[in-house]
């Protein structure tokens, strides 16, 4: 009979509040017992930190941490990137589809933070390029532009939103309908595109670095560069109407804007299966976003790298069992700004009162 293969040793302690988490250099545990599991990994080493005295086991550091169907972690990973809505999802998998939610945005925080750990920490070396991939939240009448920062390399430097109000030509019945909304709700803040883009902008290009960015002829984008002190932007324009071909200037994040509505259902012109919150759209994204940069390569033709390889972020493309590899924990990411906002749920829908946060005690 095989001898089983030993669980590796906790790498710091799991508990925030402990002076081990970030520097576990004079960390000290010891082994607590272990206890068994109907699934896989059956038997689950545990451990006392002899600092805080925080009980933790191996399981704490698996991205399926506390989940009874672990298996379904995978299913639902590659079922948001076919095309699927929750509730196909919840039936393939026989769950229901607040399970399948739960684990979306399992994965759209796991992936927000392995991106930010794989991303460039310095200015990005290739020219950049800008759009709003326009979408809605909860119904028609609540559009909003998901902004993509998108290297030449097809690389996914990041992403955030901005809310809008409806625009387009309307009847008499719709001008009235979107008054009633917005006198119920709000109306949402017209300088919305010039601040998300002024934040993605800023977090992706540090302070003191210099940058190319292109981008159609959006009058919120100078807006936005100018206010970014520090930072040296040459910025480019192409016009929206030009033909959408290869040699388009804006070909990278075209061509990502097509990747991201072929693949989410959430995201089709008319559909039943559209992100109800805001929140919801932003976690998919981040799925998606980690599996262009370091799952997909770049032409599915010739079955090469990645854009995360093309750069030099990852050596190889990424397989599933990576991506999901080991949990990452917020306290060591050091998140701030929308991107905290984002993690723990904290993005709006102005038509939903109830603003359902991501806030555990222990299941970060």
């Amino acid at each position: 009979m095989p001898r089983r293969r030993p669980d590796p040793p906790p790498p710091f302690c799991p508990n925030p509040r402990c002076a081990s988490h970030k520097d576990p250099g004079t960390w000290r545990y010891k082994k607590k017992g272990f206890f068994s599991r109907t699934r896989g990994p059956r038997r689950v080493q545990r451990y006392l930190c002899q600092r805080c005295g925080r009980n933790f086991s191996t399981q704490t550091f698996s991205p399926t941490y506390w989940l009874k169907r672990p298996d379904l972690l995978r299913r639902v990973f590659w079922g948001s990137l076919s095309c699927s809505g929750l509730r196909q999802m919840a039936r393939e998998a026989g769950v229901s589809h607040l399970t399948v939610q739960r684990l979306l945005e399992r994965l759209g925080r796991h992936c927000l933070l392995l991106h930010e750990a794989l991303r460039p920490p310095g200015a990005p070396t290739e020219a950049l390029v800008l759009d709003g991939f326009r979408t809605f939240e909860a119904g028609q009448y609540w559009p909003f532009d998901l902004n993509l920062l998108v290297g030449e390399s097809h690389f996914v430097y990041g992403f955030n939103d901005a809310e809008l109000r409806r625009s387009g030509t309307h009847t008499e019945r719709q001008r009235a309908k979107r008054a009633q909304l917005e006198a119920a709700y709000g109306r949402p803040n017209p300088k919305a595109t010039r601040r998300a883009v002024e934040e993605l902008v800023g977090r992706v290009v540090p302070e003191g670095a210099s940058a190319e960015i292109r981008s159609d002829e959006h009058r919120a984008y100078p807006l936005a560069f100018r206010r970014l002190a520090g930072r040296r932007i040459r910025h480019l324009t192409t016009s929206s109407k030009a033909s959408r071909t290869a040699s388009n200037p804006l070909f990278p994040v075209n061509l990502a804007d097509l990747l991201l509505r072929h693949g989410s259902a959430n995201h089709k012109r008319e559909t039943i299966a559209f992100s109800k919150r805001r929140q919801g759209a932003l976690y998919r994204a981040a799925i998606w976003m980690v599996w262009r940069n370091y799952v997909k390569p770049r032409s599915e033709r010739r079955q090469d790298a990645p854009p995360g390889v093309e750069i030099g972020v990852v050596n190889a493309r990424l397989t599933l069992s990576e991506v999901l590899g080991r949990r990452l924990f917020p306290w060591r990411a050091s998140l701030s700004g929308w991107l905290e906002r984002c993690y723990f749920g904290r993005i709006p829908t102005r038509a939903m009162a109830r603003m359902r946060r991501h806030s555990p005690a222990y299941a970060v």
